[in-house]
């Protein structure tokens, strides 16, 4: 048995895991009580004081673990709807399963004032309903790459308009709490969204995973994958709900944080320069960008620190402008 082993990528990997690590530390030591990082290295290894412990392993380390999971969970999700779709701008922020996830969260805390569970459980719902609805609507003998972004764009389109018509529907607490949690923020989060997100991705990286060889080969056009023994249709609907549930999972963690999915994939092909999907780059890229992010959020803006959905926003919409500007030289759209 051989293994074929890509040293650029697998470099690209390791920096990427290392920036991830080192920009966690950083993270953890950053807030009112700063902490340096060699004391923060120490508490998580057991051998911090009592206030260190508290800060460190109750307040701090839960959010930084949901913003690597969130972070790889988006990576993930959008290279397997950029393999997929076989389009760079097949991502789920494109597709619109951010704002499904939005929606089934909105349903819960305008019409039934939910808990913190039940919103999880409506941003899960809605997400994979939106998915479900896409897939739907983009079959026809077998579901394309352009068909497939057309119709998430218009199901984008229709579940911001129910969002929008759910927040003025809404009484003041709860339309300022749902406003809160659609801008996408890591503030508050402990280790009662960490376990949920934790197990689902322990499932599901795995099983992408393992069905990459086969992605490779669909990225070659589905009569290739034919000839080549590949279960087409079967193997695109695993890894879409697989997609799908990511996708879902890191918005009910963190609510939508925008762009992550369409950017780290995309950044992470640059890096490796290498064909086919990226899947683990593209895991390790999004962890990064989303601590990274976090942490500028926090560090410079000041007293008036910006949820992480907001500077994310704003460098993914830039970068989106200089993709549509590429493809378009490049004759692709």
């Amino acid at each position: 048995m051989s293994v074929r082993v890509d040293v650029r990528a697998s470099a690209v990997v390791v920096l990427l895991l290392v920036a991830a690590l080192t920009a966690s530390v950083v993270l953890i030591g950053t807030g009112d009580f700063p902490i340096p990082a060699g004391d923060v290295l120490r508490t998580l290894l057991g051998d911090g004081d009592a206030g260190q412990e508290f800060i460190v392993n109750e307040l701090r380390l839960p959010r930084v673990l949901v913003g690597l999971l969130v972070g790889a969970a988006l990576g993930l999700g959008g290279a397997l709807f950029q393999a997929v779709s076989r389009n760079p701008l097949g991502s789920p922020d494109v597709l619109g399963l951010g704002q499904g996830s939005t929606a089934g969260a909105l349903v819960m805390i305008v019409l039934f004032s939910g808990s913190a569970t039940q919103v999880t459980v409506g941003a899960l719902a809605g997400g994979f309903v939106t998915g479900l609805a896409i897939y739907v609507l983009a079959w026809k003998k077998g579901v394309h790459g352009y068909r497939l972004v057309l119709v998430g764009i218009g199901v984008s389109a229709i579940v911001t308009a129910v969002n929008g018509y759910l927040i003025t529907k809404a009484d003041l607490v709860d339309a300022t709490r749902a406003v809160v949690w659609m801008t996408g923020s890591l503030n508050g989060r402990d280790w009662s969204q960490v376990w949920p997100l934790l197990g689902l991705c322990a499932v599901l990286v795995p099983l992408v995973l393992g069905n990459a060889r086969a992605l490779r080969t669909l990225e070659m056009g589905d009569d290739v994958a034919y000839a080549l023994g590949v279960r087409v249709e079967r193997t695109r609907l695993v890894l879409m709900v697989a997609a799908v549930l990511l996708t879902a999972s890191a918005t009910a963690a963190a609510g939508p944080v925008g762009f992550v999915a369409l950017t780290a994939p995309q950044l992470a092909r640059r890096l490796t320069r290498s064909p086919g999907p990226n899947l683990v780059p593209a895991m390790c890229m999004g962890a990064t960008l989303l601590v990274v992010a976090d942490w500028a959020s926090q560090r410079a803006f000041g007293a008036d620190q910006l949820p992480v959905g907001v500077v994310t926003g704003v460098l993914g919409g830039v970068y989106l402008l200089w993709l549509l500007v590429t493809e378009r030289k490049a004759g692709r759209i």
